[in-house]
């Protein structure tokens, strides 16, 4: 019980992360957003990676390492933070919430490329029905090809950005087999912050006077997303995973929709179209589909093997 609380309290955490977007958006640009918070972030879990390297054996580095943690950045961390934040400014909250909904499928996707995972005809199904959802969610008025109101350029970018989490998820698993959790998570944002730094330094070098001049209503949204959205929610979920299996996990992330659109509805006033609620319901159906079917079948291949006496 105390496992599942802990992941219903990240998720929640998860989905403020939109909200926020939009909190810091008049004063704060896509880079900073993701930049500030992170960095801070990383200060805070240092005490934790130490704490957690007393307790284990020392890990042997390899020279390669570096260039993982530098590509899962690159190519992982960085569209899934600051694509996500770009597109968020550009849609809704409730836009980028209902995305969300995509990362279970499209991990499955980046699996199937990069690690070689078969893609079974249920993951393609699933895909297709996932970009259906996300062509639903932006608004198009396709008898005159009218984009509406940008939405799907910003809708496009928070599917990237999901594209990029998903290759993190997938990709990641590598590293996972000679690092902790913790540690994976430190050095990802230590590898976020030099590669980062010198592109927010030189593209938005403005927000660093304007510091001294941020509302409260700035200052919320940075709070919100330094403390909850990357420290706080990755702590509890790496706790939570220590008692619980992936699947019970990869289902919860359903919860950062269902908190992320209220959220969004009483703190932003926004309201989403029909035709934006059945193409969220499609991507969900997606994404139920491909997850509860290859549990059931990795139950069933399991279950037919004895357990050794």
């Amino acid at each position: 019980m105390r496992s599942w609380l802990l992941l219903f309290s990240c998720n929640f955490m998860w989905a403020l992360q939109f909200t926020c977007i939009k909190l810091v958006q008049d004063q704060v640009g896509s880079l900073f957003t993701v930049w500030g918070p992170m960095t801070l972030a990383t200060v805070m879990l240092y005490p934790l990676v130490r704490s957690e390297a007393k307790n284990t054996e020392n890990k042997h580095w390899r020279a390669g390492d570096i260039l993982i943690f530098l590509l899962l950045a690159l190519v992982g961390v960085f569209p899934g933070q600051v694509l996500i934040t770009w597109g968020t400014r550009m849609s809704l909250a409730s836009n980028a919430a209902l995305l969300m909904l995509t990362l279970p499928v499209s991990t499955a996707f980046l699996a199937f490329v990069f690690l070689h995972e078969r893609m079974t005809p249920v993951r393609w199904i699933s895909f297709v029905l996932a970009i259906i959802g996300v062509l639903m969610c932006s608004d198009i008025d396709f008898r005159t090809l009218d984009f509406g109101k940008g939405y799907l350029y910003g809708n496009a970018l928070i599917f990237i950005g999901t594209l990029g989490s998903a290759f993190y998820n997938s990709y990641g698993k590598k590293m996972l087999e000679r690092y902790s959790p913790t540690d994976m998570l430190f050095f990802t944002y230590l590898a976020m912050f030099v590669v980062m730094t010198p592109v927010t330094l030189a593209q938005e070098p403005r927000v660093f006077a304007e510091i001294p001049h941020f509302t409260i209503r700035t200052w919320v949204g940075l709070a919100l997303l330094t403390f909850f959205h990357n420290y706080l929610s990755m702590v509890l979920f790496l706790k939570a995973l220590k008692q619980l299996d992936a699947i019970q996990a990869a289902l919860s992330n359903y919860l950062i929709t269902f908190f992320g659109i209220p959220i969004a509805a009483i703190w932003l006033k926004e309201k989403l179209t029909m035709l934006a609620i059945v193409g969220g319901l499609l991507i969900l159906g997606s994404t139920l589909f491909i997850t509860v079917w290859e549990s059931r079948q990795a139950s069933e291949k399991y279950g037919a093997v004895p357990e050794p006496q």
